[in-house]
């Protein structure tokens, strides 16, 4: 569980970011790219990036052994210009502590213990490294990340001036809860962190749907990188076409109900119009709503499912 405590000036510097951060979200495709669930959605993304990633790429794997990625990475610009620059101004006595507490008494590679030491050249290294993943992972949908990031920006904006600060955290991480002054929710460590002043910046991700992420770092906002949906969807192409392509990850039917649910459609709708039965129909609409492709809302007896903008993105179409 993680707890952060609020001062009265704490609650003035709350935040959302109002532009995506290109190297967090970038940590969080990489983290993404490395976990074997999800491989109805993710697999065959995963599996092009693994194709795709250039020679440079190569060296964050050294940085991040074992999945345990120094703090120092954890940056929140929003350019990547200047994200890069930041982690290259990161304090010395932090590069270094950080190194030794992710490597923990194993051999680091030769560049690595060079950039413990402050290495003009492995620094290099370190930036052509993340620019080149950027460019191979985020290039070819920033665009979407930026306009997904706008969506969830104005959403909790409204949610924000018209319910309040406690509302929209629950909604921000479900099963969070605002008491006291201390923000509760489920993390991979039991952990208070004290604000104490220096704010806390909320920023969505798109390519990570686990526990919220959370940078403590000395002397800077605290930043909670939360999941906003289960991810971007899969860029398919080749031979088949992209419909082809994309019935063969989810399966024609479940394509052919996110094309209907275009417009809303109740469950018997949806089975008239496949010609199938309603538990099959029930069956199809839970696996998309459990990707985060529709939602479901139950009015009587009926039960109406809507199309997610993920969703109207894996189809192509933007609602």
């Amino acid at each position: 569980m993680i707890r952060i405590h609020f001062t009265a000036a704490d609650f003035a510097r709350i935040r959302f970011a109002p532009r995506p951060a290109p190297l967090q979200e970038l940590n969080a495709a990489l983290m993404r790219m490395v976990r074997p669930d999800d491989a109805l959605l993710f697999g065959r993304w995963r599996q092009g990036l693994l194709r795709t990633l250039p020679a440079a790429v190569e060296p964050l794997g050294d940085l991040v052994p074992g999945g345990r990625p120094p703090m120092f990475i954890d940056v929140f610009d929003d350019s990547l210009t200047e994200g890069l620059d930041t982690v290259r101004a990161t304090r010395p006595e932090m590069v270094r502590t950080e190194i030794e507490r992710v490597y923990a008494g194993h051999p680091a590679p030769r560049w690595i213990r060079d950039l413990h030491r402050g290495d003009a050249d492995a620094w290099q290294v370190v930036r052509r490294a993340q620019h080149a993943a950027f460019e191979t992972v985020l290039g070819p949908v920033w665009s979407l990340v930026q306009d997904l990031h706008h969506t969830e920006f104005t959403r909790h904006a409204l949610t924000m001036a018209e319910h309040g600060l406690g509302t929209t955290l629950a909604e921000l991480v479900p099963g969070s809860r605002l008491h006291d002054g201390v923000w509760e929710f489920a993390g991979a460590i039991d952990a208070d962190i004290e604000l104490r002043g220096r704010g806390l910046l909320l920023l969505p991700t798109f390519h990570w749907s686990a526990h919220p992420l959370v940078s403590n770092l000395p002397e800077r906002p605290v930043t909670v990188t939360y999941p906003a949906g289960p991810g971007l969807p899969l860029t398919l192409a080749g031979p088949g076409g992209t419909e082809d392509a994309l019935a063969a990850v989810i399966g024609r039917t479940r394509l052919d109900i996110l094309h209907l649910l275009a417009a809303g459609h109740t469950t018997g709708g949806l089975a008239r119009r496949l010609r199938v039965g309603n538990a099959t129909i029930s069956a199809h609409t839970a696996a998309l709503r459990g990707a985060g492709l529709i939602t479901t809302t139950r009015t009587g007896r009926s039960v109406r499912h809507e199309r997610t903008a993920l969703g109207a993105l894996l189809v192509g179409r933007h609602t």
